[in-house]
């Protein structure tokens, strides 16, 4: 790079920030490697030697600060991990897109490491630096910058959930590593991960398990670069949230072999909410080696959460009335005794083997356990002026999952046509252990949302409420599935084809949790087997235009008919949920737009009110379109965000009573946009100044459309200042305010649940390398 005269250059180690002359900053990988400016160029195949793989410094392989366009040959994106096939994922993610933001690519389960522009899908891959800017906590505060996802579950409670494409996902259906089952099943924490990476639209073929119709999170952990990283960052959020955060990575070994990376956290204090405190403690150890021919990692991650006065995922209102306006986010109506308490650990691990030059085994498999206790409450609105009568809820809970993998990739040619073979089966399991209350008295009371009532303290222990520490076992999900797909490569790699299909079988078990000597025996079983399949293809109009198609299935099991239909315990097959999706992505190198169109109908089950049977015949249909930016348009000014439409009907219904009507819970518009601009080094050296805009048009609550939650806009602003800290080394300020007009608003009112928005919220951090 050439300088001018006076210029001063300041490379930020990790945090990818380098404050130029002009003003702009060449954002680099979030990576705690300080890699030198590589450029992309076209892959070859990779040479084995006798030699063990040297470090990232020696690769010859160069990622420029703004990317070319890409060459005519389709491939996943660059790996920067040396020594790694285009079969592996052990190692680095996919590097960064311009600005840094995004990846240039995701981890497609079964495919593997993947580019976003040859992928059949429509794909997203936040990056940490982009998470650590916006100070992110979980992964609600990253999906937000999807205009395609929505938090569906209230900030102030234990658990994140979202809406993708207008179907619920639960945080239990997020991937780690793309093994389910791991990650936390309330609320996945961020001190741990390199990428949150979004899948939109079902994903049988690619993940198989149960559900997950509208998209899925998958959560890629961090791993140590070649150069040293100790980073300590300390913040505060208001009200008097104390937040501690180090990150520390190493490599050792002749050849850099061995690899050691560890965060840890510490969060406690009052958050905006009236009577509301949070205390939350994360560890995560993450272990990788790599060699010429095989690669493995381990991870180790363990969080509690301790959450007193929250406000409940569960609050609703009653049929018939109009939707008060939403209370402010300080506003809460649960109790100072009321706490929920969780703890969560887990184990993933990770192997593969390069049988070939392009052709790798690998084996992949883990366990985690959570355990849940709470007291909490919820509302139910009775009238526009905002009565309500809360209810108390007590539950201990447990949860358990373990997930096992092991699968192919290869890459080869048949004359003229490309290869890329995966082969892959998959155990995934799921445990709920759930107690009962002792001495259980239901306990309820009439308040106000916006001038709540709250019970006398201890109130709640005198009302007959007692917590078991009992969970016996309720429910055992067991999914089974062998998956095959092929990528043929034609014409000189300017059209791909997938082809594949993904055989499950999929067993359901209840099991009596009441006290006595029934407990614990198998009170229903559910096993059916299916085959999906699934097509994508990417036609390669120019090296920069790509044009997409996709038919891709997700699979729930069947439901059960209740004991009051005429058909009680019929046991239907598998409940099949399909989309069609064409859509257009343009790389200019520096800048990347994206398009899709999508259809997605998801069956339902009811009871018909005249002839008392129980039939899988509803059905909703989504169909929409979706417009995405990201990357660096100009020097120094980057974007990411987009619009999402949305027209979900509700096509068959009981008796037909609701045909035609909109889903509730479902906006037809969800709109996102994050910029930051460098202030020229003349007016501010070092300062970025950012900002956000979500805006959620108006929903239906109701099936029948008579009762209307508002839209909302949320504005976020923010700033940061990079500088060269007292260590010698780089430092970076950060300051943000969410909700900066103090809006109040209901985040969601899916699934018959008014989810409120938190109310305006301040953070300062700052960020020191050693």
């Amino acid at each position: 790079m050439r300088k001018k005269a006076g210029q001063v250059a300041l490379f930020v180690s990790g945090l990818g920030v380098m404050p130029l002359a002009d003003g702009a900053l060449a954002q680099t990988s979030s990576r705690s490697t300080n890699l030198p400016p590589i450029e992309i160029l076209e892959p070859q195949a990779r040479q084995r030697t006798a030699s063990r793989p040297t470090s990232t410094a020696a690769n010859p392989r160069r990622v420029a600060s703004r990317p070319r366009a890409r060459q005519a040959e389709a491939a996943p994106a660059v790996f920067p991990t040396p020594g790694v096939p285009q079969t592996g994922t052990v190692g680095q993610p996919p590097v960064p897109y311009a600005g840094g933001q995004v990846g240039s690519g995701a981890r497609l389960g079964l495919l593997g490491n993947t580019s976003i522009f040859s992928a059949p899908f429509n794909i997203t891959s936040f990056t940490s630096k982009l998470m650590e800017d916006q100070q992110a906590r979980s992964i609600a505060d990253v999906v937000l910058n999807d205009p395609s996802v929505r938090n569906d579950a209230p900030p102030f409670s234990e658990r994140d959930s979202f809406f993708i494409r207008g179907f619920s996902v639960t945080n239990l259906d997020t991937a780690y590593d793309g093994l389910f089952y791991l990650a936390n099943p309330r609320r996945s924490f961020l001190e741990g991960i390199e990428r949150v990476e979004i899948l939109k639209g079902p994903s049988a073929l690619l993940s198989g398990g149960t559900a997950r119709v509208g998209g899925t999170i998958n959560l890629i952990p961090k791993r140590a670069g070649d150069e040293p990283l100790t980073r300590l960052t300390t913040g505060w959020m208001s009200d008097s949230q104390i937040w501690n955060h180090i990150d520390v990575g190493r490599r050792f070994g002749d050849f850099k072999e061995w690899g050691v990376r560890f965060n840890g956290s510490y969060r406690n204090g009052d958050t905006p909410l009236d009577l509301n405190s949070v205390e939350v403690g994360v560890a995560s150890l993450g272990l990788d080696y790599r060699s010429e021919d095989f690669r493995a990692s381990l991870d180790l991650n363990s969080s509690v959460q301790h959450i007193n006065a929250p406000t409940s995922l569960f609050n609703s209102a009653a049929p018939n009335i109009v939707i008060p306006p939403a209370p402010n986010g300080r506003i809460n109506t649960a109790s100072r005794d009321e706490y929920i308490d969780s703890r969560y650990k887990m184990i993933a691990g990770r192997a593969e083997y390069d049988i070939l030059p392009d052709t790798t085994l690998y084996l992949a498999g883990g366990g985690s356990i959570y355990n849940e206790d709470f007291l909490t409450s919820s509302y139910r609105i009775t009238n526009f002026n905002g009565t309500a009568t809360n209810t108390l809820a007590i539950q201990p809970q447990e949860l358990q999952g373990y997930t096992g993998e092991i699968g192919l990739r290869s890459k080869f040619r048949t004359g003229v046509i490309g290869h890329q073979l995966n082969i892959s089966a998959v155990e995934a399991n799921n445990e709920l252990y759930r107690g009962g209350t002792l001495g259980f008295t239901p306990y309820s009371y009439v308040t106000n949302i916006y001038n709540p009532v709250r019970p006398r303290p201890g109130a709640f222990q005198t009302s007959g409420f007692a917590q078991s520490d009992d969970r016996p076992l309720l429910s055992r999900l067991t999914a089974r599935s062998v998956a095959v797909s092929d990528t043929l490569s034609l014409f000189n790699d300017r059209l791909l084809l997938t082809l594949g299909g993904r055989w499950q079988d999929i067993a359901l078990s209840g099991f009596v949790t009441a006290a006595g000597p029934t407990q614990g025996t198998r009170s229903s079983y559910y096993n059916e087997a299916r085959f999906s399949p699934a097509v994508g293809a990417v036609i390669r109009a120019t090296d920069e235009l790509s044009i997409y198609g996709n038919y891709i299935e997700s699979l729930d099991s069947g439901p059960t008919a209740p004991a009051t239909a005429r058909n009680p315990n019929t046991v239907f097959p598998p409940m099949v949920s399909k989309q069609q999706e064409v859509g257009a992505k343009y790389d200019f190198g520096f800048v990347a737009l994206t398009a899709s169109l999508f259809q997605i109908e998801q069956p339902s089950a009811y009871t018909d009110p005249t002839t008392r049977i129980f039939s899988v015949d509803g059905l909703q249909r989504n169909r929409g379109a979706e417009f995405n930016i990201f990357g660096e348009p100009f020097k120094g000014v980057r974007l990411l965000g987009g619009i999402a439409l949305i027209d979900a009907k509700q096509v068959s219904t009981i008796g037909g009573r609701y045909n035609g009507n909109d889903v509730p819970g479902v906006p037809t518009t969800s709109l996102t946009l994050y910029g930051e601009y460098d202030l020229p080094p003349w007016m501010a050296p070092g300062v970025t100044l950012t900002g956000r805009v979500i805006h959620t048009a108006d929903v239906f609550y109701d099936q029948a459309n008579t009762q209307t939650v508002s839209e909302w806009t949320r504005v976020d602003l923010g700033a940061r200042y990079t500088f060269v800290g007292p260590t010698g080394k780089p430092a970076v300020l950060r300051a943000t305010v969410e909700n900066v007009a103090d809006t109040a608003y209901y985040l969601s009112a899916a699934r018959g649940y008014l989810a409120v928005g938190a109310p305006r919220t301040y953070m300062v951090s700052a960020t020191f390398n050693f």
